[in-house]
C-alpha cells in the first residue's frame, strides 16, 4: 500500500532586490508562483508586485507549514534578510526559469 506524500511549502516574495517581503504557504509552488507572476491574487502580494521567489522550504506537514509561517511573520526584517541572503544573496527569482510560469 503506497501512501501519499504531501508536500507544502513556506515562501518568500518580494519585489526586487531589498524590496517588500510576503511570507506565504502553498502545497503548489508551481501554480502559486504563476498566480503570483500573472496578478491573479488579490490582496497585498498584487498590490506591491510581490512577484519575485527568493527563499522558499519544503514540509510534509501543513502544520509545519503554517507555525513556521506565523512565526517568521513575526521575525525583525533583518532577521528574514539574514535567512533569504544564507542561500540567495542576490535575491535571484529562484521561479524565473520555471517554463510555465509566464503563460496567461
Amino acid at each position: 500500500m503506497h501512501k501519499n506524500v504531501h508536500q507544502y511549502y513556506l515562501y518568500i516574495l518580494s519585489n526586487k532586490y531589498n524590496g517588500t517581503l510576503y511570507i506565504g504557504v502553498t502545497n503548489d509552488l508551481e501554480r502559486r508562483m504563476f498566480e503570483h507572476k500573472n496578478k491573479l491574487i488579490e490582496g497585498f502580494s498584487k498590490r506591491y508586485d510581490l512577484d519575485r521567489l527568493i527563499y522558499f522550504e519544503t514540509f510534509q506537514y501543513i502544520n509545519d507549514a503554517i507555525k513556521r509561517e506565523k512565526n517568521m511573520k513575526k521575525w525583525k526584517r533583518q532577521w528574514k534578510i539574514n535567512l533569504i541572503e544564507e542561500d540567495n544573496p542576490n535575491w535571484y527569482d529562484l521561479s524565473k526559469d520555471w517554463s510555465n510560469l509566464n503563460i496567461v
